[in-house]
């Protein structure tokens, strides 16, 4: 389930209004109205399918009459010249749409992709792998179930739903017990703390606020073993900042419980995949 339906047919909505505007003037001109066939469409690569439904909305949108087939599930991993899925209807709908339908489903696949890649490598150890807010705007809500798609976990959705302290709440609250301390005040009885620690001090002294969870931002994985060997499951450990395909498993090695990668949605290339007449 990716999230709330009227969230996504307005995302889908804006892509379209983006792209065909008052008309596809090309397609118009060339192809009859009620002019009916059917699209296939095509992986080009290895990959981790994901956003089959929004790509269907798209042209639902365009022709609510149009016949949408998955030849796979969301999850399911093709290879190249493998058929993804089958839209038949009015061909005007369906080339008008295919751009904004391709843009979705490459883009949402290339996050499960790598998502699942990194799960992969890391399947030995006890940890989850977490996306962040990194995420191009607008499109948060279908990123992160990307993420899920390839088996990793979400973070905090907004600033609404987690508290997590960083560098400049400590500096204004003048130390991570002044910060931690004026969010249990105001915060519910249920709500968890994570802290942001750069150092060995600040993990200590985010243990000593009873943080419920520390972030290891950017440390080695000596330091994080050092971190991990410290707290001491008295809260849970994350581990963040410049997570990389090739580095990930010595930090899943170091014992954290999350490692947060923002790359899942900040740095990926799209999945190729085409649509065929």
């Amino acid at each position: 389930m990716i999230g709330n339906l009227l969230i996504i047919r307005g995302i889908v909505e804006k892509a379209l209004d983006e792209d065909v505007g008052s008309g596809d003037i090309t397609t118009d001109n060339i192809f009859y109205n009620n002019e009916t066939g059917c699209g296939k469409i095509i992986a080009k690569e290895k990959g981790i399918v994901a956003g089959l439904s929004v790509a269907r909305l798209v042209f639902e949108i365009l022709d609510p009459d149009i016949l949408w087939e998955e030849l796979v599930s969301d999850g399911d991993e093709v290879k190249a010249g493998d058929y993804i899925a089958r839209v038949t209807g009015k061909l005007q709908a369906i080339l008008t749409g295919e751009r904004v339908a391709l843009n979705f489903m490459q883009r949402l696949s290339a996050i499960a992709t790598y998502t699942h890649t990194l799960v992969k490598k890391t399947a030995q150890y006890n940890v989850k792998i977490l996306d962040t807010r990194k995420t191009t705007p607008g499109l948060r809500i279908l990123e992160k179930y990307a993420v899920r798609v390839g088996g990793g976990t979400n973070h905090r959705f907004g600033l609404y739903d987690a508290a997590i302290v960083k560098d400049n709440h400590i500096r204004k609250a003048g130390s991570i017990a002044s910060a931690v301390l004026l969010l249990k005040k105001n915060l519910p009885v249920t709500a968890k703390i994570e802290v942001e620690a750069e150092n060995m001090e600040q993990v200590s002294e985010a243990l000593a606020a009873n943080a419920d969870i520390i972030m290891l931002d950017n440390m080695s994985p000596q330091e994080m073993q050092q971190a991990v060997r410290l707290i001491d499951k008295k809260a849970l450990v994350e581990a963040s900042g410049g997570v990389s395909m090739e580095r990930i498993e010595v930090v899943a090695a170091s014992g954290v419980d999350f490692i947060s990668v923002g790359a899942l949605t900040h740095s990926i290339q799209s999945m190729d995949i085409s649509l065929e007449l």
